[in-house]
């Protein structure tokens, strides 16, 4: 199990993580103090708890958009692969379609090819 020393509103703090994950824990600590930081200097002094917790509220809130429009995404892709089943339903309709014209041409050019064959014979 990995360890890792973080600043978050001028504390240090000393935090276990999964091996592997001590750079990622890292980074996220460095965007909540940026994000308290950035609070402190919008706010002023108001207390380091009010502002972690106004800052945990922010984040959250920035996840639930990011939750409501990736379903959205999601359920447009729903809709795009649907459409793309239909017309590929239809391209396969119209494939057999063009063949069995073909067919079918061919076959009448083949009775008149006989028909002149016979007739200039």
């Amino acid at each position: 199990m990995g360890q890792v020393t973080v600043t978050v509103a001028e504390k240090i703090y000393r935090i276990a993580c999964n091996d592997g994950q001590e750079a990622h824990l890292i980074r996220l600590a460095a965007e909540l103090d940026k994000k308290i930081n950035e609070m402190r200097s919008a706010f002023g002094e108001i207390g380091d708890s009010r502002l972690t917790v106004m800052a945990a509220i922010t984040f959250m809130d920035e996840r639930e958009e990011i939750k409501t429009r990736l379903a959205a995404i999601t359920a447009d892709l729903e809709h795009l692969k649907e459409d793309r089943a239909i017309i590929e339903q239809s391209n396969n309709k119209t494939e057999s379609e063009i063949a069995l014209a073909i067919v079918s041409a061919a076959a009448r050019i083949e009775e008149i090819a006989k028909r002149l064959g016979a007739a200039g014979e």
